[in-house]
């Protein structure tokens, strides 16, 4: 039993978008397949048509660039487990997928209520399943080994076992990281940009491209939640936006409140990032984006898009599109449906290449 499938975990109600976006990658690396994914599961399985293709599309494609997906997974077939001994069958799937040493075992369930109820099964199963894995001469080696082993429930009864390259996937359980809601934030919106810096640009790049002294401007910034997180690393921020700020931001020093429309505000001088979260149709706002970037108002942008309800993969491709078309020039762009959105995608554009090195764990 190996692993030829490739699991994506996915935000449940996402699964339509993720298996459109797996079909188009698979299309374009010349592997054939089709895609199982049940509305509201929480997860996606590619199939292709020739097993040995699966290691083959898997070392084409990265985490990072699709949108949808949060953890990328070579997967076994579905493993049935007996409710008296889920420990064997599971070992010896996991024997099959090749390496005798991995660096750390996960498991894991969809984002689902159902998944949430199997917590209790795969805490009380960790240690039970560790000593069978060892045993059976698989070791554990955060050190050596490039790749995790992955046990994704699906059910009491039935799992998948697959593996993870650890430098390409999520550095997070689930692919969700657990950020804590800041007390002295006006807004939860700040995880969202928090776990935007997190996911596009990692901890070494973020130090580099986002220090204290560096200006940036935040459109659509009522309450005030992006700009707290700006402000917090020692940004100086103009918020922009005709409802009120926190007045504790504006105590700080480094935030200037400019009540005016964000879409039509233009900085006296360049900055070095803008960030944007109004409500407006996403092409407006990838529109507005390059905009920015095309005309040296700022260097970096990390935006919010609104997706619609009905061709919201369709929108991420238009978006792509739109932003190619005013910017011109060579560009980086990244689009995330990250765990703190909800029926949006968080998009970083920017002229130069991202020096991208995967985040490392929030917990």
């Amino acid at each position: 039993m190996t692993a030829s499938r490739i699991l994506l975990y996915c935000r449940a109600g996402f699964e339509r978008e993720c298996a459109q976006e797996i079909t188009a990658a698979a299309q374009a690396a010349g592997v054939e397949g089709f895609v199982k994914a049940r509305p509201a599961s929480g997860f996606a399985l590619f199939e292709p048509h020739e097993a040995d293709a699966s290691a083959r599309f898997a070392s084409s494609i990265a985490l990072r660039e699709l949108v949808f997906a949060r953890q990328l997974v070579r997967a076994s077939p579905m493993v049935p487990l007996a409710a008296d001994d889920r420990v064997a069958p599971i070992v010896a799937a996991a024997r099959a997928l090749g390496p005798a040493s991995f660096q750390a075992l996960w498991l894991e369930m969809p984002d689902t209520n159902e998944g949430k109820a199997l917590a209790a099964l795969t805490r009380t199963l960790a240690p039970h399943l560790e000593r069978g894995l060892r045993a059976a001469g698989i070791a554990f080696d955060e050190a050596a080994a490039k790749d995790r082993l992955h046990v994704f429930f699906v059910g009491s009864l039935a799992c998948h076992v697959g593996m993870s390259r650890a430098r390409d996937g999520s550095p997070w359980p689930m692919g969700i990281p657990r950020l804590r809601m800041p007390s002295s934030a006006p807004s939860r919106s700040t995880l969202k940009l928090a776990e935007a810096l997190l996911v596009f640009l990692g901890e070494g790049e973020l130090a580099r491209v986002l220090a204290p002294g560096m200006t940036a401007v935040d459109l659509g910034a009522a309450p005030g939640g992006w700009t707290w997180q700006l402000a917090r690393r020692g940004l100086m921020v103009t918020a922009v936006d005709n409802g009120a700020l926190d007045a504790a931001l504006l105590e700080t020093g480094q935030v200037r409140h400019r009540r005016e429309d964000g879409l039509h505000f233009q900085p006296a001088e360049p900055v070095d990032w803008m960030v944007c979260d109004i409500v407006e149709s996403p092409s407006r706002i990838a529109r507005l984006a390059a905009q920015w970037i095309a005309r040296g108002w700022c260097r970096r942008s990390i935006f919010n898009l609104k997706l619609p309800m009905k061709k919201r993969w369709e929108e991420v491709l238009r978006c792509r599109a739109i932003a190619g078309e005013e910017i011109g020039a060579p560009h980086t762009l990244r689009i995330k449906h990250l765990y703190h959105d909800r029926e949006e995608v968080t998009a970083y554009l920017a002229k130069e290449p991202l020096h991208w090195k995967r985040p490392r764990r929030t917990s």
